[in-house]
């Protein structure tokens, strides 16, 4: 256990620090779990997710062809002309988008479809690009956060509880919807000043012609009748049973040839370095999952809170959140989920409500994996690894020659995610302890 919290806390030094390319830091990092034993080889290799790879293959394939139509330009012009030219009524549409668009689809594909559009207005108005690719991912996390669908922990967590679609949606949403509210609110007097577009870009912008954008009108709607495809398969990938990486991967091969692509040149333009990055990643947070690290911590948040369920629930809410700042959430929730269920007929006996199922599901089960899925969710916003979403968004803004490093993310990553744990531990508290007796 010991020997895989080091060799992950100097990898997390060097991505941090920023000295070496954060791929080969933690391809580094993953080499020096296989090679010094600190977890069996084929164990680690299990832990690399299939899925988020080939989700992000499928929907870079998917992007790339689609930029060589126009479409991303065509989009970018009329949405500019639509606000007249105004970034800050842009900057709030396009992170409301994002977290409503995150909701029902995966925060990756969401990202990976807006960043591009949002690079081109910012280029076409003149107004800083990287803060807003940065509130992007943010929200794209907290959209994520509302629905079973929305973020891989949610999933991990339905799957494994009886708490349905509606269930998350309904107890979620809520303050989901209160966190993007206020986010909002002081993205919008934060940014009001720094993303005025000039009267000669307004005046530029009202006369271009979108239309003029569009350099393959062919190609362009073959494409976008398979992203359609795409994502009517991604809403529909619970109901079908295939994971929304399969999709992604077969939809964006199956783009290939529709639109006569040349496979190799595809090939080209995908992020291989973010592919990597996430290998080393899966296998250096393996190596911690397999040694119990994440099961070590649950019992240490349980034993520090002496059954006390409000503080429980709080400790798992702001822990998983920190720790998921730090790691990825997947393992995290994975690790929680045995440790919460083991907990709850402690709590529902000292409730004296043993023997009712439906008691025991509303006063314990619910607040204690909701503060799970917050916690994971959200605490993604801490760092720029925290999330896939954040990764992927650097990587988008790196290839088109912008500088989007560790810290100028945490800049504004890490006060927001205090400012939704903080809204959430309010609502948690008036929604499920208010006329409680736990404290």
């Amino acid at each position: 256990m010991l020997l895989s919290i080091i060799i992950f806390a100097v990898t997390y030094l060097l991505i941090i620090t920023e000295k070496v390319d954060k791929s080969i830091s933690a391809l580094l990092g993953a080499g020096a779990v296989i090679m010094l034993h600190a977890a069996p080889m084929e164990e680690l290799l299990g832990k690399v997710d299939l899925n988020v790879l080939s989700l992000l293959v499928g929907m870079m394939i998917t992007v790339d062809i689609l930029s060589t139509t126009g479409v991303f330009e065509w989009i970018a012009i009329v949405i500019a002309r639509k606000a007249k030219g105004n970034g800050l009524v842009i900057l709030i549409e396009f992170l409301l988008i994002t977290a409503l668009l995150s909701a029902f689809l995966d925060n990756v594909t969401t990202v990976i479809l807006i960043a591009p559009i949002t690079i081109l207005i910012t280029q076409i108005l003149e107004i800083p690009t990287v803060p807003i690719l940065i509130l992007e991912a943010i929200f794209s996390n907290i959209g994520g956060t509302a629905t079973l669908v929305g973020d891989p922990p949610n999933i991990i967590i339905g799957s494994q509880t009886p708490l349905g679609f509606n269930d998350f949606l309904m107890h979620l949403g809520p303050a989901v919807l209160l966190v993007t509210v206020i986010l909002t609110v002081m993205t919008f007097f934060v940014f009001r000043k720094h993303v005025k577009a000039s009267p000669e870009t307004i005046k530029r912008i009202m006369s271009a012609k979108p239309e003029l954008a569009i350099i393959a009108p062919d190609r362009m709607k073959r494409a976008l009748g398979v992203l359609a495809l795409i994502l009517l398969g991604f809403f529909c990938s619970r109901l079908i049973n295939v994971e929304p990486g399969i999709i992604a991967l077969c939809g964006g091969l199956l783009m290939v040839v529709v639109c006569g692509m040349d496979m190799h040149k595809v090939l080209l333009q995908v992020e291989w370095t973010t592919i990597l990055f996430f290998v080393g990643l899966f296998v250096l947070i393996g190596g911690m999952e397999a040694n119990g690290v994440f099961e070590a911590l649950g019992q240490h948040i349980v034993k520090a809170t002496q059954g006390n369920l409000l503080l429980t629930t709080m400790a798992i809410l702001w822990c998983s959140a920190l720790f998921s700042a730090v790691v990825d959430n997947i393992p995290l929730v994975i690790a929680m989920i045995p440790l919460i269920k083991s907990i709850i007929p402690v709590f529902a006996a000292q409730k004296g409500i043993v023997g009712s199922e439906e008691l025991i599901h509303v006063q314990v089960q619910q607040p204690l994996f909701w503060a799970l899925a917050l916690g994971a969710c959200l605490g993604g916003n801490g760092s720029l690894i925290g999330a896939s979403a954040n990764v992927v968004i650097a990587q988008i803004a790196r290839r088109n020659k912008y500088s989007l490093t560790f810290w100028g993310f945490t800049r504004y990553g890490i006060p927001m995610m205090l400012i939704s744990l903080i809204i959430c531990s309010a609502y948690m508290f008036l929604r499920y302890f208010m006329t409680g007796t736990e404290f």
